[in-house]
């Protein structure tokens, strides 16, 4: 296996790089582990309305030219547990059982909805064992889409949270098709005390869920599709043994309205809660905080009350699903999140940076139409290198190839349905003008 070092090495053979993803140079690099590419410097085009301002620490993303090929299912958000396996929920496909056999899951069936559950076995994210440990109905009425959401392992306990969608996968708006463009509540967390083997229901239903939201007729929500911040192992690395969730919504009335312009992919804020986790807190909506903005010396605000909550990140009509993560060696918290408005046709990602998770964030790189419609993103603390350099991103890609008569391209090489773990590089400036010449 060729080490780290070596290929980063191979960039600066790809330096005559390029302004669209996928078409790196003509370099040909070997790999004896993963598919594999010549590694590039993945362009970053950020809109002129972009708020953030560029990081200073982490000035662009390299992709290493190495990744994973599994192809089953989609929704997989790692959950790095004290046993050393990650586990991570699924949907919308079939994922292999111990014994052989295939679980296969739908989440947007209605009152059939299906989620699964699985654990990730090993070190190598090119592979790793990925097993199925069940599958769990989850009624989605009023809604027709009940999906995976917030997972998080975290002292031999697994909470895992859905969310809802409307009207329907597949909707016609005139001419056009969007998928799912009403984002629903979070319902709330079931739990399981044996590593996903057996779970006890969220006492709460879509229709009365945990914080009260409702998305019904593209109403908008706060908090519809949280996502747990990834501390590292058996969230080690939480400063205060708080677990902390981001997640996208909307304003009401909405300054820039649109179709579709909240849904599982695309919305205009990001919010962020604490919880302790525990059995007796995760489905208490009273155990929450909630960011309220800085006061005026400008420390960051907390409250109980739902109703004073305020967003995080506000960039109207430019945010959507999103996912953070803590990188210890480097003491950066990474933000990923994707802006795939229509729902269903080219997607672009961003990923940003901070000192703090109350930020402020910084612009890392904006990756106009990644995947080329990739969604989902995220970093697994357990692939970070010691240096904090290296790292995984995880995500899912191309799952409606041609709804809208544009056929997706895998955008970079390996974007495809299922499992996708891309090794990258996270570029310091001396990093970057080295590899630039």
């Amino acid at each position: 296996m060729r080490s780290v070092v070596d290929r980063i090495s191979v960039l600066c053979i790809a330096v005559a790089l390029t302004a669209c993803w996928g078409t790196p140079a003509a370099a040909v690099v070997e790999h004896k582990e993963g598919q594999h590419f010549a590694p590039f410097i993945g362009p970053s085009q950020p809109p002129a309305d972009c708020p953030f301002e560029p990081s200073k620490d982490i000035v662009g993303i390299a992709f290493l030219g190495v990744h994973s090929d599994y192809h089953f299912a989609d929704t997989w958000y790692p959950s790095w547990a004290s046993d050393g396996n990650m586990y991570s929920p699924y949907t919308d496909g079939s994922v292999p059982r111990a014994d052989g056999q295939r679980d296969n899951s739908n989440s947007g069936v209605g009152p059939d909805a299906v989620t699964g559950q699985a654990v990730m076995i090993g070190d190598d994210p090119v592979n790793l064992k990925v097993i199925s440990l069940g599958l769990t109905k989850g009624d989605a009425s009023p809604y027709r889409g009940r999906y995976p959401c917030g997972s998080l392992v975290y002292n031999g306990v697994w909470y895992y949270s859905t969310y809802c969608l409307a009207p329907d996968g597949m909707v016609r708006y005139g001419d056009a098709a969007f998928n799912w463009p009403w984002l629903g509540p979070v319902v709330g967390f079931r739990i399981s005390k044996d590593f996903g083997r057996t779970w006890t229901d969220t006492p709460h239903t879509p229709a009365k869920p945990l914080f009260g939201e409702t998305g019904m007729w593209g109403y908008p929500v706060k908090i519809g599709s949280p996502h747990f911040v990834d501390f590292g192992k058996n969230m080690e690395h939480s400063p205060d043994g708080k677990a902390y969730l981001v997640a996208h919504g909307a304003p009401e009335p909405d300054p820039k309205p649109r179709f579709g312009n909240l849904s599982w992919i695309s919305g205009d804020q990001i919010y962020l809660l604490r919880v302790t986790p525990s059995i007796e807190n995760i489905n208490d909506a009273s155990k929450y905080e909630f960011f309220t903005g800085r006061d005026a010396a400008g420390t960051p605000v907390w409250t109980s009350d739902f109703a004073k909550i305020q967003p995080l990140i506000d960039w109207n009509n430019n945010c959507g699903c999103v996912t953070a993560t803590y990188n210890a060696p480097l003491k950066k918290y990474l933000m990923c999140i994707t802006d795939g408005w229509p729902t269903c046709a080219k997607m672009s990602s961003y990923i940003l940076e901070a000192d703090a998770l109350t930020g402020p964030w910084r612009l890392v790189t904006y990756m106009k139409d990644f995947g080329e419609q990739g969604y989902f993103l995220n970093i697994p603390t357990k692939f970070i290198s010691k240096d904090g350099r290296t790292a995984w991103l995880c995500y899912s890609g191309n799952f409606a190839k041609d709804w809208r008569g544009t056929a997706m391209q895998e955008k970079p090489p390996g974007s495809h349905y299922g499992i996708v773990l891309q090794q990258i590089r996270l570029l310091d400036e001396p990093t970057r003008r080295k590899y630039a010449q």
